[in-house]
């Protein structure tokens, strides 16, 4: 967080901590400007029209999305001119709780199109930082993720595994998982993390039967993998798969945590960068 002059000569109190079950007035504000800077600012009006309508303009879409997939109301409410929809839009948008605020940035960026999704990325995230935010967007999800290397990693092996098939999708169902925060799924986004290895434990190997542990066997053998590094993942992936691990688990009721899927969505997709980086180094 950037601090001003009074606050530097400690004229201003300095407060400042992760919000993780709550939204500030600046965060919320902070929020509202890069989504009104970066996108709704940006309507245009159906061509030939001297109306400011919201049918046929570039914002239609957006607009019924927001009504019949966010809002779930009526789409015959939708408001005939543009400021009247932008103003309910506002409105909702100052009044809703801090879990709706992340709900809807969700919905936002995928509803934008491609034009304008990666700046509202980039300016989302850098204004949850700067104002304390314990979340941030990755692939196009709310993650509980403070860390801008940990974002790059997945964001990483998610676009490196697209020539993979498998790891992406994998990747995608475990951050989907994870994010949810109405209901949560830790077990499973555990399980789609290191699927997502095991995808590329085959592709390495050129064996579909392969285990991760061949595939370490083979980084270790032709693209000189530390014998430390290798003897770690071998004792992550055992975590996983043994008899009362997430694979194999007898109860129906886990104590798996948030950070547990939150770690292993992270170390996996460390090591599939490493992974994949290392074989194409080795070419």
């Amino acid at each position: 967080m950037e601090l001003d002059f009074s606050q530097r000569m400690g004229l201003r109190p300095i407060s400042f901590e992760i919000q993780l079950e709550d939204i500030s007035d600046d965060l919320r504000t902070a929020i509202w400007n890069v989504l009104h800077r970066n996108y709704l600012v940006g309507y245009i009006p159906k061509s030939g029209s001297r109306f400011r309508r919201v049918a046929g303009s570039n914002r239609h879409k957006f607009a019924l999305n927001y009504y019949c997939n966010f809002k779930r109301v009526a789409v015959d409410t939708l408001p005939t001119e543009w400021k009247d929809f932008l103003s309910i839009f506002r409105t909702a948008y100052f009044r809703m709780p801090w879990h709706r605020v992340y709900s809807l940035l969700e919905f936002v960026v995928a509803n934008v199109g491609a034009a304008y999704r990666e700046i509202l990325i980039d300016n989302l995230n850098r204004v949850l930082e700067g104002e304390g935010s314990g979340y941030r967007l990755v692939s196009g999800r709310i993650l509980a993720i403070t860390s801008s290397h940990e974002i790059e990693a997945v964001e990483a092996a998610i676009a490196g595994g697209a020539s993979f098939p498998g790891i992406r999708e994998h990747l995608t169902a475990a951050v989907r998982l994870l994010s949810d925060m109405d209901n949560p799924d830790y077990r499973n986004s555990i399980k789609e993390s290191i699927s997502a290895v095991e995808s590329l434990a085959k592709h390495i190997t050129g064996n579909q039967g392969a285990s991760l542990g061949a595939a370490l066997s083979e980084l270790e053998k032709m693209h000189g993998l530390h014998p430390a590094l290798k003897g770690a993942f071998s004792s992550l992936y055992g975590w996983t798969s043994n008899a009362e691990g997430i694979r194999h688990a007898l109860m129906d009721v886990s104590n798996l945590s948030q950070s547990d899927a939150r770690f292993m969505l992270i170390c996996c997709s460390a090591f599939i960068n490493f992974a994949i980086d290392s074989a194409r180094d080795k070419r």
